[in-house]
């Protein structure tokens, strides 16, 4: 138990001395972290409630995600039926009560447009189901109905998209070590640091940034499109700023280009130095948008934001060159936020927010303030008592606590972990519990000593024992902590985190490292008797 060989002491240190150095960086002013080399750079991050910042809880739409993917299955049904050969000609695709429906023209197609259709449709997870039901009603009309299934997994989908759509319109703005993370079925929670006011993140993540072409539908009965009626293969929507007054106006359903073709949107200026946004598209979504405008010269196009339309101007000319500009009455910073919002990807739900905070930065600092005088306390009051109590073998309990200390540190740096208030509070127990191991060890020491064993048989058998009972509390602390940080979120999985880093580290300090320490004092001195 005493003997330990160069390989194991190295083994032992290097670890805790690569903890420690990492710890390092922590401490310093970031102008002189920058300087350092790339490895050196590990730090740990300052949570929302310690640096201040905002804190946002987005909930999602299922019913925006069904009416998607109606759309999208519309899109595959016409285009699937339109190339085949042969060619199914069919009526105007209906999408009323969550469902699909269009007659084909001609009967003696439908089983073959059935066996087009059902290729289409996936299966919904591992539930056995298919996302889409297809059936023939009155032996000539196909109904498409998703199913339960399918509209769970695709919200699962939409979610996980979600979360890395928000995740790079943050880190567009140039915000350092955002928290976004998924909380239950259909929430997410935004947490970004240093960022005091919330409107312009609000703003930026309010926006779903689907951004649609389509034509107009002139054949629309204006008066109708008023009472929010049209035409069998169209949809009225929103136009603020028509012309005509009305604040409605007739679409096809048809998407003749999206948002998905882009390839970059930057804020800009138009001739008259009003703000807009300056778009270019792939390759594909070049050649669709100038064969589009080519065959539509002369009628009106409608440039769609979130269900909106933004603004509806006449085709001149073909737009080619695989180029555009979006306007619609912006601002400079709404017209940023829009091309940020583009750049970054869609969103394939809507979101609302549904909880707000925001943390000041001088709570922040009181907070740490209170934090570190709550540790300096604990770390004093625990030295003392252990060298009161131990002596020389306190004075080494001490020295394990203050290496512990750093590399918890150190490890929450290397992992990239976030320092909360809570965070602390698992400091503050960790450097009360971290003792603990050694009052069992230094008790079990006395108590051997007093059964008549010598120095080096007490210290062994010390140890020995006192490290059964030393890994069995801490696998209960360990199994408390996974439980928080699997279930829990925000504060709670913060104080896990510091928990179960601390648990690990003070362990092997405790044990292992006071062990050496030990080991190589009884080499030196050879003392016949020990006073703990």
């Amino acid at each position: 138990m005493l003997n330990f060989s160069r390989w194991a002491i190295f083994a032992i240190i290097l670890p805790l001395a690569i903890g420690v150095l990492c710890a390092i960086p922590s401490f310093l002013p970031d102008a002189t972290v920058a300087h350092l080399p790339r490895f050196m750079q590990t730090r740990v991050n300052l949570g929302l409630d310690l640096s201040g910042g905002s804190h946002l809880l987005l909930e999602a739409s299922t019913q925006d995600v069904a009416k998607q993917r109606l759309t999208n299955m519309e899109e595959q049904v016409r285009t699937e039926l339109r190339r085949g050969d042969p060619r199914i000609a069919i009526g105007d695709i209906s999408a009323r009560d969550g469902k699909l429906s269009f007659m084909v023209r001609d009967p003696s197609q439908v089983d073959a447009a059935v066996e087009r259709i059902r290729p289409l449709t996936q299966g919904a997870g591992l539930t056995g189901q298919r996302d889409f039901n297809v059936e023939v009603v009155n032996s000539s009309t196909i109904v498409i109905t998703p199913t339960e299934a399918g509209i769970k997994n695709a919200v699962k989908s939409a979610m996980e998209v979600s979360t890395e759509v928000i995740r790079r319109r943050i880190d567009e703005m140039g915000t350092r070590e955002p928290t976004i993370q998924q909380q239950g079925d259909n929430r997410i929670v935004v947490q970004v640091p240093g960022l005091q006011d919330p409107k312009a993140l609000k703003a930026l993540l309010g926006q779903t940034a689907k951004l649609e072409f389509k034509l107009v539908d002139t054949t629309a009965n204006p008066s109708e499109v008023a009472q929010g009626r049209a035409p069998v293969g169209s949809e009225v929507l929103p136009y603020v700023n028509n012309p005509s007054g009305v604040p409605f106006i007739a679409v096809k359903r048809q998407v003749m280009v999206s948002g998905e073709d882009l390839t970059d949107a930057t804020q800009g200026y138009d001739q008259s130095n009003q703000a807009i946004v300056n778009i270019r598209f792939n390759s594909s979504g070049g050649r669709k948008f100038g064969q589009v405008t080519s065959q539509n010269v002369n009628r009106p196009f409608a440039i769609i934001l979130d269900g909106k339309v933004l603004s509806a101007p006449n085709i001149n000319e073909p737009i080619l060159g695989g180029s555009a500009q979006v306007s619609g009455s912006f601002t400079v910073e709404s017209a940023n936020q829009l091309a940020i919002a583009l750049r970054s990807g869609k969103l394939p739900v809507n979101f609302v927010v549904v909880e707000e905070r925001t943390v000041g930065p001088g709570l922040g600092a009181d907070s740490i303030r209170a934090g570190l005088i709550a540790s300096v306390v604990a770390v004093v009051a625990v030295a003392l008592f252990m060298f009161v109590s131990y002596g020389r073998f306190g004075m080494y309990a001490n020295l394990a606590v203050a290496i512990n200390v750093l590399v918890i540190l150190g490890v929450m740096g290397i992992l990239g972990a976030t320092l909360t208030l809570p965070g602390i509070a698992g400091f503050v127990l960790t450097i009360g519990t971290a003792v603990d191991a050694n009052v069992l060890i230094y008790e079990r020491i006395r108590e051997e000593r007093r059964r008549g064993r010598n120095v080096v048989a007490a210290i062994e058998h010390g140890y020995k024992e006192a490290s059964r009972t030393i890994f069995e509390a801490n696998v209960t602390h360990a199994i408390a902590g996974g439980i928080m940080l699997a279930l829990g979120s925000g504060p709670v999985k913060g104080f896990a985190i510091v928990l179960l880093i601390g648990i690990a580290t003070s362990v092997f300090t405790a044990v292992t490292f006071t062990r050496m320490v030990v080991a190589n004092w009884v080499r030196r001195t050879r003392p016949t008797d020990i006073h703990i």
